[in-house]
């Protein structure tokens, strides 16, 4: 997933935009007026829903995302606008139909339960004027983008007309296209890379029962042929992904805990697009989907997962090597932005950690203790020789960065090249600065930065000092 990083494919999204309203409040009684709950609002949020979850999921990971669609000239969507404002997406070439409601779903949430949804929307497909008008703007920049969205809801945008034409400019581009489907008929959608529909929806597209293996198949090279498919997928809920090209077979899902799978099929069509337009194969970006969308299932609500979750997320399952966790000056300070911002409190410790012993070992595990994530700053071997002088490190830098990030209790490792962290330490701006107990009525690079300084005393005689010594002794009188 390294190959990832600093990525940012230019994707288009096309579909129906939409606004998730929630007014989330408690109920203490029942109205004197009917046999109803009276909800005392105590707040009220609004995300972005339908193909602007898909846009969100995007920008989450790093794409410069670009979007196609009708919406109406009322209030709801000049709201909109705002909020793709918001994740730096243009508005521009949102066709604007007068008439027509921009949809908006409320839903008032009474102690984590929803108790009623209503809805204000247009769902009539939208005007030949503004099919042709998505049409024109699509001709004139298709060749910029290098994959293609369809996020399919049903409200009226994407019309049996205007979706086929799409696909076919696409084709002719060689651009590859991405449908969330819609209804029971995807003969519209043919001509397309894949489409991700669930295995409800495919039962209902392909008119098979899928119960087993051999159905399975059935449904899934059905859909392929009679959609003239680049390649059948379909969502398995908690079986995963199950895929089909010249043979069927499944990806595992690997979520952990599923707390709500709301959006998690846009979180699915983001992160495929997003990682095959960064030249991932179909069955690495199905992986890659899959772990995206176990983030996304872990939180409330319609959700996104950045690159980093992701990262974090595939090494808690044992998934990552140890270098994805050793980060640039650049990428540390991004994640710690990211970090604070899903509130993780950030332990921050250096140190040059040359011939690894226990000592280190039970001095970061009590480091790692004080917060969510440990960050570690590791001295270059250029500055490690100003220390300790010319005959140190015996490890080298690169070397010690990998053993520090295999441990349980470092979630990162830094290299910095000053003579002292302080550099680092400003960029990651942590709440907690750990250092050893020699520390104690001295001096800290970096204490002015950090919320708190914690001094951590070492294990009696283990340092990387003597354990030379006993080699170098060992050695002298012959020792194995």
């Amino acid at each position: 997933m390294i190959e990832l990083k600093n990525k940012h494919p230019k994707v288009l999204v096309i579909g129906d935009l939409m606004i998730d309203h929630y007014l989330w409040g408690k109920c203490e009684r029942i109205s004197p007026e009917a046999p109803v709950q009276v909800v005392a609002i105590e707040k009220e949020t609004a995300v972005l829903g339908g193909a602007g979850n898909v846009i969100n999921n995007l920008a989450a990971l790093g794409a410069e995302v670009s979007v196609l669609s009708v919406i109406g000239d009322d209030a709801n969507a000049e709201e909109l606008k705002e909020m793709l404002a918001k994740i730096e997406v243009s508005s521009k070439n949102l066709v604007v139909e007068l008439g027509r409601d921009t949809s908006k779903k409320s839903r008032i949430i009474a102690s984590q339960q929803q108790v009623v949804r209503y809805d204000k929307e247009s769902t009539d497909d939208i005007s030949q004027s503004s099919q042709e008008s998505i049409i024109e703007n699509f001709k004139k920049t298709i060749s910029i983008y290098d994959i293609i969205l369809l996020s399919d809801y049903g409200k009226g945008v994407l019309t049996t007309d205007l979706t086929r034409k799409l696909i076919d400019l696409s084709k002719v581009e060689g651009k590859k296209v991405l449908v969330d489907p819609k209804g029971g008929d995807y003969t519209k959608y043919a001509g397309a890379y894949l489409l991700t529909p669930n295995k409800k929806e495919a039962i209902e597209a392909s008119k098979i029962e899928i119960k087993d293996e051999v159905s399975l198949l059935e449904a899934i090279t059905k859909l392929k042929r009679e959609c003239s498919l680049g390649v059948g997928l379909i969502t398995l809920s908690e079986d995963g992904i199950a895929l089909y090209d010249n043979e069927l077979r499944k990806h595992p899902t690997v979520a952990r805990e599923v707390y709500d799978v709301t959006g998690a099929g846009d979180t699915v069509i983001a992160s495929l697009g997003f990682s095959l337009a960064c030249g991932y194969d179909i069955d690495q970006a199905v992986k890659f989907a899959n772990l995206a969308a176990g983030v996304v299932v872990g939180k409330i609500g319609s959700a996104t997962a950045t690159l980093n979750e992701i990262i974090e997320y595939e090494s808690s399952l044992n998934k990552s090597t140890s270098d994805s966790h050793i980060k640039t000056l650049k990428e540390i300070e991004l994640l710690s932005l990211e970090l604070k911002k899903r509130a993780k409190k950030i332990v921050f410790t250096n140190g040059c950690f040359d011939i690894l012993h226990v000592g280190h070992v039970k001095y970061l595990e009590e480091a790692k203790s004080y917060g969510d994530v440990l960050i570690l700053g590791l001295n270059s071997d250029a500055s490690v020789r100003r220390l300790k002088g010319p005959t140190r490190p015996v490890n080298t830098e690169d070397d010690r960065a990998y053993i520090l990030a295999s441990l349980e209790a470092v979630d990162y490792v830094v290299k910095f090249y000053d003579d002292t962290p302080y550099e680092l330490i400003k960029a990651v701006q942590p709440h907690i600065l750990v250092k050893g107990g020699d520390y104690e009525g001295k001096e800290v690079v970096g204490e002015d930065i950090a919320n708190e300084l914690r001094l951590v005393n070492f294990v009696e005689g283990k340092s990387t000092t003597k354990t030379i010594e006993r080699i170098k002794d060992g050695h002298e009188n012959n020792y194995c």
